[in-house]
């Protein structure tokens, strides 16, 4: 018998699941259908191809294609079926005892057009409802099990920060440097996979530029956007020349065992010019009030505003997550199993802040020519502000 690696507790997958079956209830929802891959690992423990589902009442059933085995020893769901087509879901869910539901939940946020069709045929007797938001609720507060998990990959960020000085030198290209961190980042346990749920969203470990390059935009819905190495993937590390004098953007996620933290720090060969060391000093002191201000209750658009008032009165709107008219309308996001989770620090945002948020504060001022400065650290919302999860030094590192 193969000895394959367990997932979550089954305690912790059985909150979830209570979680999950309470929104259904309040929504009149008698069961959910859950395919997208982080909601599937989220509840079940496992990223085995298969169907979980719940019902508003009772057991829930994981139905797998491949890899049953696999299933069967990673996650903590004790109904677990082997099961070879979708179209079996409906029988094989009154075998289990299951009533089909007038209404059943699934993530319309996420769900293909064709495979809306294909369900909406296969569970022709029930009305497909979409439950995304509910869900991405449920996981956007965090409990001590995901908060030690998300710690351990904040640590491993710091460890590639740290990292940097050792490796960094003149001449040397973006995509070279990039390279040596995320072999060193592979080393330290790093999964590879950054998910997002975004459609057509896509990073590989984050961005690496210096100098001007930094300064790039790009089609990413990131204030950073860089050359990258060719039209195919023109984002972050491209084969720009590092120089003496200017910022070397280091903003990397740390992907570990599921869970993510995103960190950005910026290097420097010799100083960099007064105008950018004040820039970066002005990021600084955005973040600074909006750890003090980010306590529960307070309105993530609300939030928002205040960082970019701050920015404002140091005189740094011009640059402030971007330039021009298309610039970023954020200045922070949630992070989890992906990358863009709930809540959004951004404009017009009314979701308040819960203890047990998790979500990364990432103000930067992107100068045309010259370059980025600013920071970026995972945080998670206690009952006395933002708590920093990353601990490497925040000012501009010179070598």
């Amino acid at each position: 018998m193969e000895s394959y690696q367990h997932g979550a507790p089954v305690r912790e997958i059985q909150n979830r699941i209570d979680k999950l079956q309470n929104m259904l209830s309040e929504q009149d929802v008698g069961g959910a259908l859950i395919l997208q891959k982080s909601d599937f690992f989220y509840f079940t423990g496992t990223l085995q191809q298969g169907w979980l589902y719940v019902p508003a009442e009772g057991k829930p059933v994981l139905m797998i294609f491949k890899d049953y085995d696999r299933a069967k020893a990673e996650s903590p769901v004790q109904s677990v079926i082997s099961m070879i087509s979708p179209k079996q879901i409906p029988d094989t869910l009154k075998e289990m005892g299951c009533k089909i539901p007038v209404a059943i939940g699934m993530e319309l946020d996420v769900l293909p057009a064709n495979l809306y069709f294909q369900y909406s045929s296969i569970l022709k007797d029930s009305e497909i409802r979409d439950i995304s938001t509910g869900i991405r609720m449920i996981r956007a507060v965090k409990s001590p099990y995901e908060l030690q998990l998300i710690q351990e990959a904040a640590s491993m960020s710091d460890r590639i920060a740290a990292k940097v000085p050792e490796i960094l030198e003149p001449g040397k290209t973006e995509v070279a440097l990039a390279g040596e961190l995320e072999a060193f980042a592979r080393s330290l346990g790093h999964q590879g996979t950054i998910r997002m749920r975004l459609w057509g969203s896509e990073i590989f470990y984050g961005h690496i530029m210096s100098g001007s390059s930094a300064a790039v935009p790009s089609y990413m819905a990131s204030p950073t956007g860089g050359y990258g190495p060719g039209v195919a993937s023109s984002q972050g590390a491209g084969f720009n020349k590092i120089g003496k004098n200017e910022p070397v953007l280091v903003d990397y996620v740390f992907a570990l065992n599921g869970y993510l933290s995103d960190h950005a720090r910026i290097f420097s060969i010799g100083p960099v010019s007064d105008e950018l060391l004040k820039a970066h000093e002005a990021m600084l002191k955005v973040q600074k009030a909006a750890v003090e201000a980010g306590k529960p209750g307070v309105a993530t658009g609300e939030l928002y505003e205040l960082m970019l008032n701050q920015a404002r009165s140091s005189g740094y709107e011009e640059y402030f997550m971007g330039t021009g008219d298309r610039k970023i309308r954020f200045t922070g996001h949630g992070i989890g199993l992906e990358l863009d989770e709930f809540p959004f620090i951004a404009k017009g945002q009314t979701l308040d802040l819960e203890e047990g948020m998790t979500l990364a504060l990432e103000p930067k001022a992107i100068i045309p020519g010259k370059g980025v400065v600013g920071i970026e650290n995972t945080f998670v919302v206690t009952d006395k502000g933002l708590e920093s999860m990353a601990h490497y030094p925040e000012n501009i590192v010179v070598l």
